[in-house]
């Protein structure tokens, strides 16, 4: 498991590598996790007997990002707008139902499913187009990603103490404040390649580090839910495509707002 989980990285920390050097690729590329992370939680609902449209909801969803990355905006909260406009045709397609039980559970659920995916994640495109975008995107990638990798080494190696078993049986307090640690040191190793103090990159380092615990949880949450150990069976090792984002879901929008606000500000 480990030797999978160690070449499905590798593989992947290469795409995304080539992906912030080439735009269209990294067009490509956020397109397909969206896609592919609303194929996998409308997946999952569907396994608890909830009705919605799948590739409806799929269709929308992708469309935020791709709009942010052809910085094609009818209004500046172009994409707020759309989540209504999307609101409105799923209503109107649950007129096409035979049955109407279901239909507030189904529209929550599927417009839930695109603001959680598809909409967070698109703060990655957002980051991406922000002045030195392409290092900021890296060092988002370092903070959150190595922490994900310490939480997993050391909890699985010197993990006791339980976080929150009714949630992830297997992640402990351990892995957990390891996982902190290296957020935080990633953060400072950021040092490198942005010109931020050592303060505002600790901060960030420990504020995102945090989060990106909150998404891999959150995501472990509704899985255990839906009765799942993974999201899908993708990518050997690591699971499936929202297994591998669930950390990025909650830290790309913050920190883009904390860099287009706080810091670009100065």
């Amino acid at each position: 498991m480990l030797g999978k989980r160690i070449a499905s990285s590798l593989i992947l920390i290469g795409i995304l590598s080539l992906s912030l050097i080439y735009n269209w690729l990294f067009a490509l590329v956020v397109c397909l996790i969206v896609a592919g992370g609303l194929y996998e939680f409308f997946s999952m609902l569907e396994k608890k007997g909830i009705v919605i449209f799948k590739y409806c909801g799929i269709a929308i969803g992708t469309i935020i990002p791709l709009s942010v990355l052809l910085r094609f905006e009818l209004t500046k909260g172009w994409e707020l707008f759309f989540i209504v406009l999307a609101c409105l045709t799923l209503i109107l397609m649950q007129f096409r139902r035979k049955e109407h039980e279901g239909v507030v559970v189904g529209i929550s659920t599927t417009v839930f499913g695109i603001l959680y995916v598809a909409w967070f994640l698109s703060f990655l495109a957002k980051i991406k187009y922000l002045p030195n975008g392409t290092w900021l995107l890296l060092m988002l990638l370092l903070i959150t990603k190595l922490g994900d990798i310490g939480a997993y080494l050391v909890g699985a190696r010197f993990g006791k103490t339980p976080l929150i078993p009714r949630v992830s049986p297997k992640k402990s307090v351990e892995g957990a404040f390891a996982g902190l640690v290296f957020s935080i040191l990633g953060a400072l190793a950021s040092k490198a390649f942005v010109p931020y103090s050592y303060f505002h990159l600790a901060f960030l380092g420990g504020f995102l580090g945090v989060l990106g615990q909150l998404g891999d949880l959150s995501e472990s949450l509704m899985k255990r839910d839906c009765q799942l150990k993974d999201s899908s069976s993708l990518l050997p090792g690591l699971g499936g495509i929202l297994d591998l984002m669930d950390s990025l879901i909650f830290t790309a929008p913050v920190f883009y707002f904390y860099m287009s606000i706080i810091l670009l500000k100065n």
